[in-house]
């Protein structure tokens, strides 16, 4: 069975090689879903860490009774795992947040208070705590994935997500789509709309980005979306009758 269609919201949230961050995830976390406005749990995915954070988070779910996980032998990237997450969740409501902690799960609230009319309520990095290098690639790939796509998202790179979970289950997945959720949404005819949080520099670990796959998947994955945009496939059923047979 299950667990996650007994909540109304459920945080996903990647793991990779985190193995020094799980203590402040559990303890961040922990607090967060005894305040939460809603029925709340986390969803740890494990995508093939090398580390030790598998045994972490087995031991995180054991004591704590809204903790899951699911858990790939293989690294198969973010997208993947968002993907997988999105899959397991049963609940009316699918958030993301990473595992790095640069975001604060307390800023759901904000993105939450949002969810009813808005498919997809995004973060948007607030005096962001990262290199002014990092923020030049940052505005480069947003600004030529604007161009290409036709959103109009600022921040599509910020951790911090809620989607409707019927929605996010609709959207054709494909590796780096976790940079493109608004102009995916846009082809559902779903509702978009950024939120200021707070954003923090990394405390352990390192990033698993550099400049190559900052710049030059989004470059690609841009015309990818374009192709894709001319032959996505949307229908709807106005009449059947499976429920008149006798």
């Amino acid at each position: 069975m299950n667990n996650t269609k007994d909540y109304d919201f459920t945080i996903i949230m990647p793991v990779y090689n985190e193995e020094d961050n799980l203590g402040r995830v559990e303890g961040e976390l922990k607090a967060y879903l005894s305040t939460a406005p809603m029925k709340t749990c986390l969803l740890l995915i494990n995508d093939g860490s090398k580390d030790h954070s598998l045994d972490k988070i087995k031991a995180i779910c054991t004591r704590n009774k809204d903790f899951y996980f699911i858990s790939s032998k293989e690294n198969h990237g973010l997208s993947t795992a968002m993907k997988a997450g999105i899959d397991t969740a049963e609940s009316k409501y699918v958030g993301y947040i990473d595992s790095d902690l640069q975001t604060n799960p307390e800023d759901f609230n904000l993105l939450l208070e949002f969810a009813p009319e808005y498919q997809l309520v995004s973060g948007i990095r607030a005096h962001r705590k990262d290199s002014g290098f990092k923020k030049l690639q940052s505005k480069i790939a947003n600004g030529f994935r604007r161009k290409m796509t036709g959103d109009t998202a600022t921040d599509t790179g910020c951790p911090l997500k809620v989607m409707w979970t019927d929605y996010a289950r609709r959207l054709p997945f494909f590796d780096g789509m976790h940079r493109f959720l608004p102009a995916l949404m846009m082809l559902e005819h779903g509702k978009f709309r950024e939120v200021p949080v707070r954003h923090y520099p990394r405390v352990t670990g390192v990033s698993k980005y550099h400049l190559w796959n900052r710049l030059k998947g989004p470059f690609l994955d841009c015309f990818a979306y374009r192709w894709m945009k001319k032959r996505y496939i949307r229908y709807h059923i106005d009449e059947q009758n499976f429920y008149h047979k006798a």
